[in-house]
């Protein structure tokens, strides 16, 4: 089989199609204002930033598993955050940024042909990639619980959603988890925004009122990449069942797929230090008060973003339409039916952008 084999399975990469929208947004006289693809543009905290250099004498391989510094981080983390409890070593496992995972997790699970991967209806798009990627077959959902059970071998949550900023509320997170398990499902659970919730508290899966106390059959996604400024890093982690993680280690292991030292030792100052997540949360939250005021203002809708960095906004018009009317007032957006079909007549539209840039916008929106 040639390499072309295999990337015809796949879809055409989106943002590709949006360099037309961009080239009018940045001829505007003032310059783009990018809130496109939601990349951090604030400043690494100076405390990961010292961690890194510290650790940058670091000429021998770094471990699959990182070092037992990085674990205990971890497994602290998730205990005092997320709630989970009797988590240990064997419950969590770095991964080279969270897309990577995504991408490669059924391969890694030894899906194949005849197996189905779920994911929500309004989705991130490497959920399909990774599908695609190793032959199963894609399957979305609105209620994960009405899906027909039979072959489907792993099932995606996003919670709070990236591009919707909908969050499940424990008692749905709960009855999924449950129905899962009832018809022996894996759950890998994306929790990339959780520490990112304005109008709710997103609960992790791993919470004891949802898992029941035992991580079987459960796994939860998380990253830096927005709660810290780590995107240029690549770190992220999960953590869960054992069993499922143990197998992993090892594929990942022959794989050679390891954080770099120094942003192993990055990660453990960056989940030891609450004070820079309160911060950029701050910065998050006054730029989306000024932006979702503004675009009310401009005519728009906004439809559920009661967490992450993404205000999923409409006219009630095609997309596109919208993403031509911004890019000629300087504005570049993504078009929702990047995320799905059922995306064609929103926009998302991140809050990712300087404090200087939001502004510009607002005014211009004004």
């Amino acid at each position: 089989m040639s390499a072309a084999a295999v990337s015809s399975r796949l879809p055409v990469f989106p943002w590709d199609k949006l360099e037309p929208y961009k080239a009018t947004a940045a001829a505007h006289p003032d310059g783009i204002v990018d809130l496109s693809v939601g990349t951090p543009v604030d400043p690494v905290p100076e405390l990961i930033r010292r961690a890194l250099v510290a650790a940058a004498d670091s000429p021998g391989y770094p471990t699959v598993w990182g070092t037992v510094a990085l674990r205990d981080a971890l497994t602290g983390w998730v205990e005092r955050r997320l709630g989970a409890r009797g988590v240990t070593h064997r419950h969590v496992l770095p991964v080279v940024g969270s897309k990577e995972l995504v991408a490669w997790l059924p391969t890694q699970l030894g899906l194949g042909p005849g197996d189905r991967v779920a994911y929500p209806r309004l989705a991130y798009p490497t959920y399909e990639v990774g599908a695609r990627l190793c032959g199963a077959e894609p399957v979305v959902y609105d209620d994960p619980t009405e899906l027909d059970p039979a072959g489907l071998r792993l099932l995606w949550l996003n919670s709070p959603s990236n591009p919707t900023g909908r969050v499940l509320s424990q008692d749905e997170l709960t009855r999924i988890v449950a129905w899962a398990r009832r018809h022996g499902v894996l759950v890998f659970s994306d929790e990339c925004y959780l520490e990112l919730g304005w109008e709710a508290d997103p609960v992790s899966v791993l919470h004891p009122e949802v898992c029941g106390g035992t991580y079987d059959g459960l796994v939860a996604v998380h990253s830096l990449s927005k709660r810290s400024n780590l995107a240029g890093y690549r770190a992220a982690f999960l953590a869960g069942d054992p069993a499922v993680l143990g197998e992993l280690l090892q594929i990942r292991k022959h794989g050679g797929m390891m954080t770099p030292a120094p942003v192993q030792a990055a990660t453990v100052a960056a989940l030891g230090d609450d004070r820079h997540v309160q911060e950029q949360r701050e910065r998050y939250a006054a730029r989306r008060t000024a932006l979702r005021a503004a675009l009310e203002a401009h005519g728009f809708r906004v439809d559920h973003s009661e967490a992450s960095l993404y205000l999923w906004s409409t006219r009630d018009e095609p997309c596109w339409d919208t993403v031509a009317h911004l890019a000629e007032l300087g504005i570049l957006v993504a078009p929702g039916d990047f995320y799905g079909v059922a995306g064609e007549r929103h926009v998302r539209v991140a809050l990712t952008a300087t404090d200087e840039r939001i502004d510009a916008a607002v005014k211009r929106l004004g």
